[in-house]
């Protein structure tokens, strides 16, 4: 959240060690003036209370009028291990550290429910008021089998009723057989499709559109643009052709990244979504984490008004350091590769618009793949030359090249159209020979590559991490990636094409970004 001048980051923390253990979580605190550089202040929540000593879980946090933060959350009692949702105010509001937190007697706030079946009862959001004057907040449940969220309501943010009516959102799982589980719900307003502004949690100026997002649990995260109506609490989806299981709702991110979160920074007039990426090759033990934080993104509805666009935060230019352009004649010949020299590449921003002049060699696309985009590019991944593509960029690269990874594009004919697949190719990142999960991840992009003979792509490196962003903030995709060679010699990276045409790159800067401070030093 923001608040009086400072981001704060409230995070999952096990104090005894780097990962889940036993489940007792407290909840670590970071501030920022940025949302780039990081201190530690301390743990907000510990679980000290009988309704959260088996674990302060995850939840979300409101400013209240008057400037006082709260936090509901979810805890586990002592009694029967019962997910529970609690409540804690900032002890000091005009601290703007927000060190101290205290939890009222009176928790938990919200008890478990007699139809809440397999202790699943989490992660309130951030709570948000009605035009008529109550505070609302969502919690995500397995009612009767069925992954659910409630809508409970209150007058003073300590008393809290269910709403009579039927869940906000409620589906049986991905193959309709058995409970779905649904985790980190998000509800927020968005300002009019192409408007780049973000919504306090609380407008409900008419027509607005809301965005419910829900993480399917343990795979990804899905979200749905649609109408809130706040006297019944409801949510009328804007494509309800993809059904009631989120799993078929549009995704956040194409790759790995879970549990996401929003809020609404008053600073900027934006909304920010951030994000967790776990680690992807067992090392938490060894390495002292078992997981970060993606790149912070501003988020806003695309012109469409059915998805969003995300950018990373403005902030992160503020890392760029070296910077290099093109080094060589713009166009990548079939079967090609140009180095972008220059800098430290193993942290870089890159930017590329590729164009692409001939469409006559793409290949045709086999209709089995419409839905399986992610097969597609573990099938034809950055290895296998086709008509036109894959063309894109190789980070982390090892100088023999026997560690990369690939981000790219490959058009392909389909009826009387072009469709544009987008792949991430871990499977050559790292030649450990056990532990590294190295998928492949894709996803068809909804652009017009006939008319505009061009697409654009910016790709984020942070040593493990890579972040990449197509057609404007349109298509998302998130990786880890763990090359051998990282630890004793530096990475290259290259722009190339595999294709059988010629591909001209017509713009590309890279800059080298410095180390952010974050909890006392070290990259993200």
């Amino acid at each position: 959240m923001y608040h009086n001048g400072m981001y704060h980051f409230f995070y999952q923390y096990n104090p005894r060690g780097p990962t889940w253990g036993d489940g007792k979580l407290s909840w670590g605190h970071s501030v920022s003036g940025d949302l780039v550089n990081w201190a530690d202040v301390g743990n907000a929540l510990d679980p000290t209370s009988p309704f959260d000593v088996n674990g302060c879980w995850s939840g979300s946090a409101t400013v209240l009028p008057g400037g006082r933060p709260a936090i509901l959350y979810t805890g586990m009692d002592d009694a029967n291990k019962a997910q529970v949702q609690n409540v804690a105010f900032a002890k000091n509001p005009s601290d703007p550290l927000l060190r101290e937190w205290e939890k009222p007697s009176c928790n938990p706030v919200i008890p478990m429910p007699e139809d809440v079946t397999g202790n699943n009862f989490r992660d309130p959001t951030e709570a948000w008021r009605g035009r008529d004057g109550l505070w609302r907040v969502a919690v995500a449940a397995e009612v009767a089998g069925v992954g659910s969220l409630l809508v409970y309501r209150s007058a003073d943010f300590l008393h809290w009723e269910r709403n009579a009516g039927a869940p906000l959102h409620a589906a049986s799982s991905r193959d309709g057989d058995g409970p779905a589980v649904l985790e980190c719900p998000d509800l927020f307003p968005m300002a009019a499709p192409g408007a780049m502004e973000g919504l306090d949690v609380s407008a409900s100026r008419a027509g607005v559109l809301h965005v419910l997002k829900l993480s399917d649990f343990a795979k990804e995260d899905h979200y749905m643009v649609g109408r809130y109506d706040d006297e019944k609490d409801t949510f009328t989806p804007a494509e309800p052709e993809r059904g009631g299981d989120c799993a078929n709702w549009r995704r956040l991110d194409h790759g790995h990244l879970y549990a996401s979160k929003s809020f609404y920074d008053a600073r900027k007039k934006r909304r920010v979504l951030w994000a967790w990426v776990d680690e992807t090759d067992g090392g938490g033990e060894g390495r002292g984490w078992a997981g970060i934080q993606a790149f912070p993104r501003a988020m806003w509805l695309d012109t469409d008004g059915k998805r969003l666009v995300q950018w990373p935060v403005e902030e992160i230019e503020t890392l760029r350091r070296k910077r290099v352009g093109l080094q060589w004649a713009t166009e990548v010949e079939a079967g090609g590769r140009k180095e972008i020299a220059g800098i430290v590449s193993s942290r870089a921003d890159v930017q590329a618009v590729f164009e692409i002049p001939n469409l006559e060699e793409a290949e045709t696309l086999d209709p089995k793949w419409l839905q399986d985009p992610k097969g597609l590019c573990a099938e034809k991944g950055a290895s296998v030359p086709g008509g036109v593509g894959p063309f894109g960029l190789l980070v982390m690269a090892s100088g023999d090249l026997k560690e990369h990874t690939a981000i790219f594009f490959r058009v392909f004919k389909h009826l009387d159209t072009y469709k544009v697949l987008m792949c991430t190719d871990l499977t050559k990142s790292s030649t450990r020979a056990e532990g590294v999960k190295i998928p492949s991840y894709g996803a068809f992009l909804d652009v017009d590559v006939e008319k505009d003979k061009s697409l654009s792509l910016r790709t984020l490196i942070d040593h493990t991490v890579v972040e990449s962003f197509a057609d404007g903030g349109r298509t998302c995709m998130t990786a880890r990636m763990y090359p051998e060679h990282a630890a004793t010699s530096s990475s290259r990276l290259y722009a190339f094409n595999y294709g059988a045409g010629a591909v001209k790159v017509s713009k590309l800067e890279a800059w080298e970004l410095a180390t952010a401070a974050v909890n006392g030093g070290g990259h993200f």
